[in-house]
């Protein structure tokens, strides 16, 4: 499970739609899979199928991250027009199967679908999301 406050989602779903129609990538930090900050990061490739974050960028949040005693929790990258479901590229990409992806879609412009993964060369595996108010008790799940 990864969860993210309410702030976090949104501003992920703001930075999809910026970058719209190419993809749009960025980390996750924070502690215990729970996100507390977001870090965007530039796709340098600015295609609408596929992401490469940029390098400095990328050691930038390690960096800023580590400065804070975070850790990186998930990555998450948009699908413009497909549903949030990891593509093959996706797949072959991967480089940790154990830290999710979250996929935001574009796909139904005014209702963005976001959705968390575990991807290996084998299988998906589907990743709950929590999304949770700013204050530490207040926490609902993703119904999706």
């Amino acid at each position: 499970m990864v969860r993210i406050p309410r702030s976090i989602y949104e501003k992920m779903i703001e930075h999809a739609r910026r970058e719209d129609p190419a993809e749009c990538c960025g980390i996750l930090g924070g502690k215990d899979k729970t996100v507390q900050k977001s870090f965007e990061i530039k796709n340098v490739e600015g295609s609408s199928v596929t992401f490469l974050m940029d390098p400095q960028e990328q050691l930038n949040a390690f960096e800023a991250m580590g400065n804070s005693s975070m850790e990186m929790v998930a990555i998450y990258h948009s699908h413009p027009h497909t549903i949030p479901f990891p593509s093959e590229t996706d797949v072959q990409k991967t480089f940790d199967p154990e830290m999710p992806s979250v996929i935001i879609s574009l796909k139904e412009k005014d209702e963005p679908v976001v959705k968390a993964f575990r991807i290996s060369k084998e299988a998906i595996y589907l990743e709950e999301i929590e999304l949770t108010d700013e204050g530490p008790y207040l926490a609902r799940r993703d119904p999706g």
